[in-house]
């Protein structure tokens, strides 16, 4: 008589596969209670804008993502501000990761068209328009956008828009920190223009001789928090302006053609009707062609080219800059003109 096979328990092949079940059971629930929750919290902060003043239209928000991500789809997205200013998109994508949901992407895949209040809308279209967030419980977040190749155009019935297309667009934006890392109402912010080709018969295009325009600036805002109460029918910088806001510690460099440039400011403002106050210095090559581009010719005044073919020659080597040591120049604007030394070259920038 032979004896009968040991019996083997299945116990150990099912407890494996029971706690994956339970796991997975427990992560849907909190996938779906994360997605809710970003939902409402959408949904209260477009009430509260709208009840604000601002107008935000959309043909429906989806949520998918499931297991590992969180992405928010938004289509035919319109965004007005009380300022006129606006933002639409036929689609706009958000997306982080369920275990993180404190980092967000957000894209364009579609494009965007911006509204410049009274100045007319302009289409963007780029081979890649995006932007993260990251440090949403922080103050002030840390922002990253990015448009790469864009190409800008204007809409019928608006004012051209200064540039053609670019290769790449960059605005980046932190808390600005002071002593031991201590957080304080000012921001950081930069912004890369990577060869930038102005419109046909625009500003940019006089500036850089038909060539490109590359440019890297930075700052600090000062009392940043009161652009969150700005978004008024004046728009989003005037009430940060009266509350004493200022641009400060500015520096950058702008190269156009042949021409060099590297500005300096300890501190920028504007006046009661938004056109720029304050100094900023200039060590240039070829300064001409600088003082053109920095007098802001696309704000809409004329350059007084008289004016700035005598200040160029009241400068050091005539204003060329061209022996390779460059030449000092101090650009002032005031009482809503640009100023180089004693003569008047154009208006001042207009920053709202």
């Amino acid at each position: 008589m032979t004896d009968a096979a040991p019996h083997h328990s299945r116990k150990g092949l099912i407890i494996p596969f029971a706690i994956v079940a339970v796991l997975l059971v427990l992560w849907t629930g909190w996938w779906f209670f994360l997605t809710q929750q970003i939902e409402r919290r959408m949904e209260g902060k477009i009430a509260g804008l709208q009840q604000s003043g601002w107008t935000i239209e959309h043909a429906g928000i989806y949520t998918t993502g499931w297991p590992m991500h969180a992405r928010v789809t938004i289509k035919h997205l319109d965004v007005v501000a009380p300022s006129g200013h606006a933002i639409a998109a036929p689609e706009m994508i958000a997306q982080a990761n369920a275990y993180n949901p404190t980092r967000w992407v957000l894209a364009a895949p579609d494009g965007l068209t911006v509204t410049r209040a009274q100045k007319g809308k302009t289409a963007i279209r780029a081979e890649g328009i995006r932007m993260s967030v990251h440090g949403l419980t922080q103050r002030w977040p840390n922002l990253a956008l990015e448009l790469e190749k864009p190409v800008f155009t204007a809409l019928p019935d608006a004012e051209p828009f200064p540039l053609k297309q670019a290769r790449l667009v960059q605005f980046y934006m932190r808390p600005h920190l002071v002593g031991s890392d201590m957080p304080t109402d000012d921001v950081d912010v930069l912004f890369r223009l990577v060869d930038g080709e102005g419109r046909a018969n625009g500003p940019v295009e006089g500036f850089t001789q038909s060539g490109m325009l590359n440019a890297q600036i930075e700052a600090v805002i000062e009392k940043a928090s009161a652009l969150r109460k700005g978004a008024d029918a004046k728009g989003l910088l005037s009430a940060w302006t009266a509350a004493g806001g200022r641009f400060i510690d500015v520096k950058g460099q702008l190269q156009a053609g042949e021409s060099k440039a590297f500005v300096s400011s300890d501190a920028l403002s504007a006046d009661a009707k938004g056109q720029l106050e304050g100094e900023v210095f200039v060590r240039a090559e070829k300064p001409l062609a600088a003082i053109v581009g920095l007098a802001g010719t696309q704000q809409g005044g004329a350059l007084d080219r008289a004016a700035a073919a005598k200040a160029a020659a009241a400068t050091p080597q005539g204003g060329t800059g061209d022996d390779g040591q460059g030449v000092e120049l101090a650009i002032q604007f005031r009482g809503g003109r640009t100023y180089l030394g004693p003569f008047a070259l154009a208006p001042a920038p207009q920053l709202f």
